[in-house]
Parts: C-alpha cells; sequence; structure tokens
C-alpha cells in the first residue's frame, strides 16, 4: 500500500464485520492503562473491566533502539496510517523536487533510504525500484527520474537473516537488477530529516527515511516484571500462559515460548499469531469442559518476501526457490490470507490490471490543515 499496489480497504478489515453473528461479545475502543493481576481488573480510558482470563495480543511497535532522533524524523511500516504517510512523503517531495532550484535540497528529495534488510525493506525497496522505472517517468515528465536513488541499509553481513543463504543473495541480486543500492554491514546512529549519518561517519542526504528495522512487543503497565524478557515480549509456558498468571494467556509478537527448536522464542510474523490463537480458542473450549490444556506447537510452513514483478524467494521446509514460480505462489498465498470474497476479488483485479499496464491506481497526496504551498523564491 505504501507504493500504491493495494487501497487501505483492501487490508483493512472491519472487526465488528467478523462479530455480527455473536450476540454475546462487545467491543469498545479504548486505551488499556494498567492490569491489576491480583484483583484480575483490566483499568482502561474508558473505565475498569473485570476478567476471568485475559488475552494479550497487543502486538508490537516500531524499535528505534534507543536513537530519539531518527524515531523523530523517520518513517515507520507497522500501520495502514504510516503506509499512507510514506506514500504521500515520496509524492509530495517530488513535487518540491519540480520547483527546487538548489542541487544539494533536489538531491535529498530525491534519495530514497530504507534501513532493515528484512522482507518488509526488501518488499519494499523492490517496489520503489519499479515505481522508479514505470511509474515515476509518466507521472513527472520533468524530472530525470534515473537519478531516483534508492538506497537498502543492513546492519547485519546479508539480507532477509531469517531465509536461507540461497533466497538471502537471489534476493540482493533481484535488487540490484533493479537498481536498488546495498549497504551492508551499515548501521544508522542519526537522521536529522535531511541527513542520514552511518556508524563509518558516511552520510546520504534525503528527506525520506524508511524505517524497517526492528520491533519491540508492546508492554502493558502491571505485568510481573519478571515475566517480562529482551524485547519485551513476555514468558509463557507451552500453553501460551503467562509466568505466574495462569489466567493472563499472551499471543503473538509479545509471547515468548522457548523448547528445543524456538530456545529464543517463536518467530514474530503473522503466522504464529495465527496459530497460537487456534491453539487458544480450542483450549477454552477444553477449560469450560474441565479437559486437560493442548500445548502450542508451531507448524513452520517457510518463509517468503517478493522483490518485484516476477521476482520472489520461497523458503519451504523441504525446498527453496526463486524466481517467477515464486512469485506466483507469494501472491497466491497472499490472496488467501485477505479478508473477504469481495477484497479478494478487487484485489486480484487490480494486480491484474497493473501486471498488465504497469501502473498502480492510488496515488493521492494528502496536505495538512495549514499547509502552505512554497512561494515565489
Amino acid at each position: 500500500m505504501a507504493t500504491a499496489g493495494l487501497e487501505p480497504r483492501d487490508i483493512s478489515f472491519p472487526i465488528r464485520k467478523i462479530f455480527q453473528k455473536y450476540a454475546n461479545t462487545f467491543i469498545r475502543i479504548a486505551e488499556v492503562e494498567k492490569i491489576d493481576v491480583q484483583e484480575k481488573v483490566v483499568s482502561t480510558t474508558l473505565g475498569t473491566v473485570q476478567y476471568d482470563y485475559l488475552v494479550l495480543a497487543n502486538g508490537a511497535s516500531t524499535s528505534f533502539f534507543g536513537m530519539k532522533s531518527v524515531e523523530e524524523h523517520s518513517i515507520p511500516m507497522k500501520s495502514v496510517v504510516e503506509a499512507l504517510e510514506l506514500l504521500n512523503n515520496i509524492l509530495h517531495n517530488f513535487e518540491d523536487a519540480l520547483v527546487t532550484p538548489s542541487h544539494e535540497v533536489w538531491e535529498s528529495e530525491m534519495n530514497l533510504v530504507v534501513v532493515g534488510g528484512g522482507p518488509t525493506g526488501v518488499e519494499l525497496s523492490g517496489a520503489l525500484a519499479e515505481m522508479k522505472r514505470y511509474v515515476f517517468p509518466k507521472d513527472y515528465r520533468e524530472l530525470d527520474c534515473n537519478k531516483i536513488r534508492i538506497v537498502l541499509v543492513e546492519a547485519s553481513d546479508r539480507l532477509l537473516n531469517g531465509m536461507s543463504a540461497s533466497s538471502s543473495k537471489k534476493a540482493a541480486e533481484f535488487l540490484k537488477k533493479l537498481g536498488v543500492e546495498i549497504l551492508l554491514s551499515t548501521q544508522v546512529v542519526d537522521y536529522d530529516g535531511k541527513v542520514v549519518l552511518f556508524k563509518s561517519g558516511e552520510n546520504i542526504r534525503t528527506k525520506t527515511l524508511v524505517w524497517a528495522a526492528g520491533i519491540s512487543a508492546n508492554l502493558v503497565d502491571g505485568v510481573p516484571v519478571a515475566s517480562v524478557m529482551r524485547g519485551k515480549r513476555l514468558f509463557c509456558d507451552g500453553y501460551n500462559r503467562l509466568q505466574n498468571a495462569e489466567d493472563i494467556f499472551v499471543l503473538g509478537d509479545v509471547a515468548y515460548i522457548t523448547n528445543e527448536r524456538w530456545p529464543n522464542g517463536h518467530p514474530q510474523v503473522a503466522q504464529v499469531a495465527i496459530q497460537q490463537a487456534r491453539n487458544l480458542a480450542k483450549n477454552f473450549v477444553r477449560i469450560k469442559r474441565n479437559q486437560p490444556l493442548k500445548p502450542f506447537r508451531y507448524s513452520d510452513f517457510g518463509s517468503m518476501a517478493t522483490v518485484g514483478r516476477n521476482k520472489a524467494v520461497v523458503d519451504l521446509p523441504f525446498a527453496h526457490f526463486q524466481g517467477l514460480f515464486a512469485w506466483i505462489l507469494w501472491m497466491f498465498i497472499h490472496l488467501r490470507s485477505i479478508f473477504g470474497l469481495k477484497n479478494k476479488i478487487q484485489i486480484f483485479i487490480n494486480w491484474v490490471w497493473s501486471y498488465i499496464t504497469y501502473d498502480q491506481s492510488l496515488r493521492l497526496t494528502f496536505l495538512p490543515k495549514n499547509f502552505r504551498f512554497r512561494e515565489k523564491g
């Protein structure tokens, strides 16, 4: 969506629609302020809620590793709003570049820097590179779009650390063919909104720094301190029960469960959260029937990342492959995961149209309420 491939309504599904058939389900939007484990009470901005069992599935936020300036000026990629902000930022910078006489300012408006060589960073860099090749030259004919610079920065020595070495190597090859500059073993130490500074002392002028370098679990006040592990994840037993609080269950990015196969906890990806939720739902039925709980066992179906048109990498438990077939498989699995038949059909039509026309539909820009256009001189 940050590169206009999907519209917000295509991937955001109203939670109330899911529970329309369940009269005993109540939904309230509020901020959780604190949990009282002893009294079994959740304090929110709307008041307090007493619970018998509590499920924490509050996800994770972007981690900036303590760099306040980077947090203030960069654009993370964890929500629909942030994705729209990124697209809006890029389009406004290109509009400004059309009327910018200063080379230094023009350069910073045309440089796009993505930090984080995981699936998000790789996919975004590839999508931006394809927009540079197929979309921007048609929308900004007065600009020399060949001078748009897309830089992918990764602190480790390779991309896609969670995937196989062959997939990592192939993803790098795909990106380089698309014109993306890859900086490995490169660490960001500062960004003031105009210049991103690296640990080596080198820098790049840019008004667009996308931060996709790490996440940290969202911690709720009142959770036992002894249960908080690395990355603010909460230590749980094999049934997703919070340590020292058997009436609290934890799911997804917040849960930290260790075993022989996953000594550092499960990967913080959607499939883990989905499988944990399904297992917990069945365990609630077992609790009601006074039956023993079933421990959570993660079925790893593999990992994948798309780099661009006909370019993707896939790691399955039994095989690793790249290219066109991997790209088709990626599209099929993502389409299957979309809520609602109407959304699936709409997205499929948009993808086919984009594939045929080399274009994306959503390139609207949004102006702040008190925005003023640049004046002459």
